[in-house]
């Protein structure tokens, strides 16, 4: 068992840190004030090819790992992009899977490569306002019709949807009275979002303002057959293998952004001098930082043991979902402990870590929650009975 990264791992992770240098905490907190798109971000991830870092070199990718991927997301929230910056990448990092896995060699030719370079973007649509985690429960419609689909419903929490080109979403086909199991009758679609047939409405939020959340309205959105991901009624089955690589960038983004805090945190309380000595000297500062570094980098080894397993091609889904749970609750005692070591200048904007709490709840919330995920270890872990 090697804990270390290779060279070449550790290779990205400094070509990473070093390429997002350029853009400073400042840029950010910019652009959470603004509500603007980091495009200059977008742009330059794409030109250096990192969208396209796990994606197979058939499609213009890198053909590397979701460890490799991981060691990116990490960097990218590690720099001081936090939630912002990695949830203007990750889309592509992992939301493609399925064209990849189930898509057709035309599908996967047209699909890709013009959101690996940046020339496009898309999102990702599958929670709906009336079904939240009962994803089998989806009401967004997709009627057959002569070479296609009509697809009617509602989306919400749909990252990056207002400035998408094109979304991969989840409908159902078949109505749910009418199937055996309710995971069956729902099929997968990759298609151009077209803005005279989808309404978006962006969702005011706590952070991460930069990289807007929508409700999508869709009227009589036209499908054609050609859009359609894998078999009609599969939908489920194929969203299902792109939620473990989801867990692990989201365990290594929240994981990252737990650095950057205790960074930030740490180098204040060396500086900071109150009664004639460093507040960094005193136990009461020291002691939970130290503290939550240690509970950041127990996650982040959770996080690329399931990132390994998955590369591996081995069942991960209870190293995922554990490792998503732990980041996401060690990067939120790290922003919080940050935040309390550096006081009232914690809660100024000009210092960051403010920023950096309001976005690592965003990974401890979703996209499955972390009493989801107790019911998940509880289950298939302990082997006790189902509770919901």
């Amino acid at each position: 068992m090697d804990f270390a990264f290779t060279e070449d791992q550790q290779t990205i992770r400094e070509a990473v840190l070093q390429h997002c240098s350029q853009f400073s905490d400042d840029y950010w907190l910019e652009h959470d004030r603004s509500g603007e798109w980091p495009v200059s971000f977008h742009r330059a991830m794409a030109e250096a090819g990192w969208l396209g870092i796990a994606m197979p070199e058939s499609v213009g990718g890198s053909g590397l790992g979701i460890t490799e991927a991981a060691i990116m997301v990490q960097a990218v929230a590690e720099a001081g992009g936090g939630m912002t910056a990695a949830s203007a990448i990750h889309g592509p990092v992992f939301g493609l899977e399925p064209v990849v896995l189930f898509g057709t060699e035309e599908q996967q030719q047209r699909m890709i490569p013009p959101i690996l370079s940046g020339e496009k973007r898309m999102c990702f649509a599958v929670t709906e306002p009336n079904t939240g985690l009962d994803t089998t429960s989806l009401k967004t419609r997709a009627q057959k019709v002569d070479g296609g689909y009509l697809l009617n419903g509602e989306k919400i929490w749909i990252t990056n949807a207002h400035v998408a080109d094109y979304m991969l979403i989840i409908a159902r086909t078949t109505p749910l009275e009418d199937v055996k199991r309710k995971t069956e009758g729902l099929t997968l679609f990759y298609t151009r979002l077209d803005r005279d047939k989808v309404e978006h409405r962006i969702i005011p939020k706590m952070g991460r303002h930069a990289v807007g959340s929508n409700m999508l309205f869709i009227t009589d959105l036209f499908v054609p057959e050609e859009d359609r991901i894998g078999e009609e009624g599969q939908g489920f089955k194929i969203l299902l293998q792109g939620l473990n690589p989801e867990r692990v960038l989201l365990g290594a983004e929240a994981t990252g952004l737990g650095r950057a805090a205790i960074k930030r945190a740490s180098t204040y309380a060396r500086e900071r001098v109150v009664f004639g000595r460093p507040i960094g000297q005193n136990q009461g500062i020291q002691h939970p930082l130290a503290k939550a570094w240690m509970q950041v980098e127990a996650a982040s080894l959770m996080v690329f043991k399931a990132a390994t397993l998955f590369d591996q091609g081995l069942d991960c889904g209870v190293e995922a979902n554990t490792a998503k749970f732990l980041a996401a609750e060690a990067g939120y005692e790290a922003c919080q402990t940050a935040m309390m070591s550096m006081g009232g200048m914690g809660y100024a904007q000009e210092y960051h870590v403010e920023r950096y709490l309001r976005e690592v709840l965003i990974p401890r919330i979703a996209p499955v929650s972390p009493h989801q995920i107790m019911n998940y270890i509880a289950e298939r872990v302990l082997e006790l009975p189902k509770s919901y």
